[in-house]
């Protein structure tokens, strides 16, 4: 196995050139990428909440307003608002709480992505200002 920096012939690694820092992206291409995380994390919620509705209609019989009620409410981590009564209900319950959870955490990184890079990256930019 190869040391760090080294080569298998013990030879020095090539680094590659120092170059410049780039510029902040500008406000234009930041709201481009906001508004295109934000159109994929609601075009998720709403495929989200269709799938739950249609699974408490056909399983539990709910009208369409209590499905999207239950539905909107494990999606946004309140939990269950109507009491279950099938065993096919309950696992569907089941299922698609865990699967909400993991949606809610997906859609606030595809919200906060491009916020989070701008930060970063004006930090970096800072940093290597400094030296």
């Amino acid at each position: 196995m190869a040391a760090r920096g080294k080569t298998l012939r013990n030879e020095p690694m090539p680094r590659a050139p120092a170059r410049p820092p780039s510029a902040l992206a500008s406000r234009t291409v930041f709201l481009h990428r906001f508004r295109r995380g934000a159109a994929y994390a609601f075009a998720i919620i709403g495929v989200t909440l269709a799938i739950g509705m249609i699974g408490y209609h056909a399983l539990e019989q709910m009208s369409w307003l209590d499905a999207f009620h239950q539905s909107a409410l494990l999606l946004s981590g309140v939990g269950s608002a109507i009491d279950i009564r099938t065993s096919a209900g309950k696992l569907f319950d089941g299922i698609y709480a865990l699967f909400c959870g993991v949606i809610l955490l997906a859609v606030t990184g595809l919200m906060f992505a491009p916020v989070i890079h701008r930060l970063l990256h004006r930090f970096h930019l800072e940093d290597v200002g400094d030296r």
